[in-house]
């Protein structure tokens, strides 16, 4: 990541030529940071061509309102934030179209990890938001950094003064956590971004 003052200021002019309409800008960004949401969409739903998809459908939308950025924000967050949301919508669409669910399906028994297929709702959404609220402050803390907002542990461990290892405790309690939580109190299954990815 960008963290000497240099490259944030320069991120900064980067962003605010983005949100002006400047290609070139726009260019630069997508450089930076879409091997990196890449990653993360490949964790998420595990299928080359579709993260590779949703991979441009995360900068389309962040060219299409590119108005709305915040200069001031962390941009990696926001990147991160409109990913998770593609990735609802994508599994939305496979829970009600039966062709690409079977489509979807036959790739995932040839992997060595199967997709497990999963629906979410909105209010789905306020239920795991609600769950994660109930995590003791560090873990909620250690969670939303890494899981939320895909920080690596190592990013995580430098903002929290705390070391990588205690990291990986905390996201895996907070997991544990999580996931007796809903079982226990909803009837209730996640999307892969929620629950995969623990070390």
């Amino acid at each position: 990541m960008y963290n000497n003052s240099r490259n944030i200021i320069n991120e900064h002019e980067e962003l605010l030529s983005l949100k002006n309409g400047n290609e070139h800008a726009f260019e630069i960004i997508y450089n930076r940071y879409s091997l990196s949401i890449y990653r993360r969409l490949i964790q998420m739903v595990k299928i080359e061509n579709v993260a590779e998809e949703l991979t441009q459908d995360v900068f389309v939308k962040i060219w299409e309102k590119r108005h709305l950025i915040d200069p001031d924000q962390l941009f990696f967050s926001y990147l991160n934030k409109i990913a998770a949301n593609l990735v609802v919508d994508f599994y939305r669409k496979v829970s009600r179209d039966e062709r690409l669910k079977k489509s979807i399906a036959d790739i995932s028994t040839k992997m060595e990890e199967p997709l497990d297929f999963k629906i979410i709702h909105e209010e789905d959404i306020s239920i795991i938001q609600k769950a994660i609220k109930n995590l003791p402050t560090q873990q909620q803390n250690v969670y939303e950094l890494c899981k939320i907002e895909g920080h690596t542990y190592e990013e995580a461990s430098r903002l929290l003064g705390i070391s990588t290892a205690t990291i990986n405790n905390h996201i895996v309690r907070a997991t544990k956590s999580l996931k007796n939580y809903l079982n226990k109190n909803y009837h209730l299954v996640l999307i892969i971004f929620f629950i995969s990815g623990v070390r």
